[in-house]
């Protein structure tokens, strides 16, 4: 039996490993500078993460400025606001950005200067979330970003076990580009009539039955990337909250205001992607990127989650 003071320990150092961000904010230089910020600004951060652009942007805007940010994960939210020692003021409220326009009005303003969203699944979410996002840990399937499950709409467990075979093809298709996607979807199907499946290692075993052995092994990424993609999609409707929360973000711009968006897969980059030409065309927006900007080899280096990510910014045309 262990003694009190060790149970104590370990309870802390376990409270300690919560609180660390292992979040690494990808393409930070180029973001910050294509937001073009000065003091005084008021930024919207629709994806704290780890607070790495929230941070810089602090910095930049300074005491005068604000920076009002959202994020599904409360756990994100509550490691920024244990760091007191901010260098603006600051609005943090536990949602998704799909709501901006009601989340900055209830900071008093109506207004930004800038917008950034980071698409990117955040690296705590991965590595301590215990929600099944991660195919490299066997945990609940879950795949919501509501820290508690019983509370989400549905979840990937629900997915799997309860969706016909053909919408479980298509959402692995349409949303994770999953050549297998019917093979996957069969193969799901067929193992639920035996028994549930709960975690993500029976899911991972599923994917792993379903597809070829040549697929496993010619592909950089895991054969079960692209399904546990699309599961996460769907659980949390981030199609729906992007699409909703680039026009909400591009109405609350200022003029000669700037949104900045980092995408890592080509779903969400195409949704930025057109929505960006849409402004364009209609002469609402200036897109400030020909070409989507992309990591340096030193940074995928340092950091290989950074690889595909994509950076996109559109500014609003002055009236």
């Amino acid at each position: 039996m262990l003694k009190p003071e060790k149970i104590n320990k370990s309870e802390k150092e376990e409270k300690e490993k919560q609180e660390k961000t292992k979040h690494i904010p990808v393409l930070l230089k180029e973001v910050i500078d294509g937001l073009n910020l000065k003091p005084g600004d008021v930024v919207f951060d629709g994806t704290l993460g780890g607070g790495g652009y929230f941070k810089k942007i602090c910095e930049m805007v300074g005491p005068k400025g604000t920076v009002i940010g959202t994020d599904q994960d409360l756990g994100a939210i509550k490691r920024i606001e244990e760091n007191n020692n901010f260098k603006c003021k600051t609005h943090l409220v536990n949602e998704n950005f799909r709501n901006l326009d009601k989340v900055i009005r209830s900071a008093n303003f109506f207004k930004v200067s800038g917008v950034v969203f980071d698409l990117g699944l955040s690296s705590d979410q991965f590595e301590t979330s215990k929600r099944g996002f991660s195919f490299q840990k066997d945990e609940p399937l879950l795949m919501t970003f509501n820290e508690k499950p019983k509370d989400a709409r549905f979840t990937a467990k629900d997915i799997v076990n309860s969706w016909d075979e053909e919408n479980i093809a298509d959402i692995l298709y349409g949303y994770g580009e999953e050549t297998f996607a019917k093979k996957i979807a069969k193969k799901i199907v067929e193992a639920r009539e035996i028994k549930p499946i709960n975690t993500t290692a029976e899911l991972v075993e599923i994917i792993e039955n379903a597809v070829p052995v040549w697929y496993k092994k010619a592909r950089r990424t895991h054969c079960a990337t692209k399904t546990f993609q699309a599961l996460r999609i769907t659980v949390n409707d981030e199609i729906g909250s992007l699409k909703e929360g680039l026009e909400k973000g591009f109405e609350a711009l200022e003029d000669e205001g700037r949104m900045a968006v980092v995408s890592f897969h080509s779903l969400e980059d195409r949704v930025v992607k057109i929505f960006m030409k849409e402004k364009h065309l209609e002469e609402k927006g200036k897109i400030l990127t020909k070409k989507p900007i992309v990591p340096m080899d030193e940074e995928i280096k340092n950091n290989p989650r950074s690889r595909s990510a994509k950076l996109r910014i559109i500014e609003k045309i002055k009236n």
